[in-house]
């Protein structure tokens, strides 16, 4: 199984350096990540997710995050069957991390 994380304690597991090197997978769209996504995350989307597996590291913590957590536990429960083990979904997903004020990175399409 995964584990959820509401922001405060991905910030002070993850982001703290308390755990150590983690990988932080973004599964929305493409688009959808271009737009604002939270800094460090990488984009893979879910439509893409199964065919990118091997791109996500079975060596390091995984926390998913999509925009409101939906997505995100769809991708960490393929984690899981996968086998998987230290799984997180960020359950306050973007839109969370948004509405708290957080800092979010853009990118200008090419």
């Amino acid at each position: 199984m995964y584990n959820d994380l509401n922001i405060e304690t991905f910030q002070s597991q993850f982001e703290s350096g308390a755990s150590g090197a983690f990988q932080f997978v973004d599964v929305r769209e493409q688009d959808e990540y271009a737009e604002g996504h939270i800094p460090g995350a990488v984009n893979i989307p879910l439509t893409e997710f199964m065919a990118r597996v091997d791109e996500v590291s079975e060596d390091e913590p995984v926390v998913l995050v999509c925009n409101t957590g939906v997505r995100s536990s769809q991708a960490a429960l393929f984690l899981v069957s996968m086998g998987y083990e230290d799984i997180y979904n960020l359950d306050d997903g973007t839109k969370g991390w948004i509405k708290q004020g957080r800092a979010i990175e853009t990118e200008t399409p090419e």
